[in-house]
């Protein structure tokens, strides 16, 4: 199972709002630190934005922050919202497609089991957990918190 770079870009934006604490940051400040590009960063914070994940600033300070405090926001969660489909092999949902075994396959079962226990795992990490070694993510990331914000 691989999962898209969409989805990627999005865990990555999350941890680096997380990270960022209190402070608003900009697109370009996220596509920099990681080296990805803007554009596509523009299309996931859209997303992110309408899945009530992060919000928005709008003016000439403005920029991006996270809508929730990051232990409300779960891995899987994330990863089933910007994630077309798990359909792993075709008669898997949503493709659903026919097969002359389907009505004895154990592949499908051994499969779809195999989804379930991957997302599963995923639900037992939050963003909080993702960031919790915050000095070093932030020194990688060459992000300065603001002066009155916590480490």
């Amino acid at each position: 199972m691989r999962l898209t770079v969409y989805t990627d870009y999005a865990l990555r934006l999350l941890m680096y709002l997380a990270l960022k604490g209190d402070g608003l940051v900009t697109i370009e400040e996220v596509a920099d630190s990681y080296s990805v590009s803007k554009n596509h960063l523009m299309k996931v914070t859209h997303q992110l934005g309408v899945g009530g994940y992060i919000e928005t600033v709008r003016g000439r300070h403005g920029g991006l922050r996270l809508a929730r405090p990051p232990k409300e926001i779960k891995l899987g969660d994330v990863v089933r919202y910007t994630e077309p489909d798990f359909a792993i092999v075709m008669c898997l949902e949503p493709v659903d497609a026919d097969c002359a075994i389907s009505p004895g396959c154990v592949l499908r079962k051994a499969l779809e089991r195999a989804r379930d226990a991957f997302l599963n795992v995923l639900d037992q990490y939050t963003l909080s957990d993702l960031v919790k070694p915050r000095s070093a993510l932030r020194a990688m990331l060459a992000i300065t918190p603001r002066a009155d914000a916590r480490n």
